[in-house]
């Protein structure tokens, strides 16, 4: 698999930026059919960083509803692959692309 293939998109929240500042750790949704081992590849030859551990957790797909003015419309989420990896001591990655 391609890295980019692998490699949806970083989460850029306030507790992943919590888990980034503190321990080093940084969260990506993947796919759901990459395991560790090509998790850590990907991220390594992606952001040229040394990857010391890779956690992975399935989110399992939700159901939500609303309600409009045609009516109560029910759907689904889908489910999706986090992983959180963790960066070797002294390398970060710029996920917001700022290059200063």
């Amino acid at each position: 698999m391609n890295p980019s293939d692998i490699l949806i998109k970083p989460i850029l929240s306030e507790k992943a930026n919590k888990q980034t500042e503190k321990q080093n750790r940084y969260s990506f949704v993947v796919d759901k059919k990459a395991n560790k081992l090509e998790i850590k590849k990907a991220v390594e030859l992606f952001y040229g960083v040394q990857v010391s551990n890779v956690n992975t957790i399935v989110v399992p797909s939700k159901a939500k509803a609303k309600y409009t003015k045609a009516g109560f419309i029910v759907g689904r989420k889908p489910s999706k692959k986090k992983a959180i990896v963790t960066v070797a001591e002294g390398e970060t990655i710029d996920l917001y692309g700022s290059g200063i």
